[in-house]
């Protein structure tokens, strides 16, 4: 199968994750992908709220800071080659908890990655608060299925 790229450019992807509390989430998320939180500019939200654009119930404090109470994203760290096409992870707020099993779900794949250094890591998700579910194994590839703490699987 091939691809016609001559209608556009490539898309840059953002997941959008449904959750109770976006902002822990989010915080979570970047502990556990060594990622980061993308910063909120306080004094821009507290002037939009100013100036009527926003209300104050359109925001939030979080961490002793002013953010937006419609969510928070994480995005690679700094380091990472500077791209609109790089991923961004959007955890935003909905009024009821995960009830079923995710559709979609993410597979962590560290680099490099063997039999000790998987165990390590399984150990540091469950030590941030992940919870173990499952595991599986087809050939020569293994996995185990964990849950964040709002219940979304994923897999190391």
């Amino acid at each position: 199968m091939t691809t016609d790229h001559a209608a556009g450019p490539a898309y840059g992807l953002q997941l959008c994750v449904d959750c109770t509390d976006p902002h822990a989430l989010a915080d979570w998320w970047a502990q556990a992908l060594r990622w980061e939180v993308e910063d909120q500019d306080e004094d821009f939200i507290r002037r939009m709220v100013a100036e009527g654009h926003a209300s104050a119930s359109d925001t939030t404090t979080h961490r002793g800071r002013v953010v937006w109470v419609a969510g928070a994203a994480i995005c690679p760290p700094a380091g990472a080659a500077p791209s609109r096409n790089l991923p961004r992870i959007l955890f935003q707020p909905v009024p009821e908890a995960k009830a079923v099993k995710n559709r979609v779900h993410w597979d962590l794949r560290e680099p490099g990655s063997d039999d000790a250094r998987r165990a390590a890591e399984l150990e540091r998700l469950l030590g941030l608060g992940a919870t173990k579910i499952g595991s599986g194994r087809q050939g020569p590839w293994a996995w185990t299925v964990l849950q964040d703490p709002e219940g979304n699987e994923f897999c190391i």
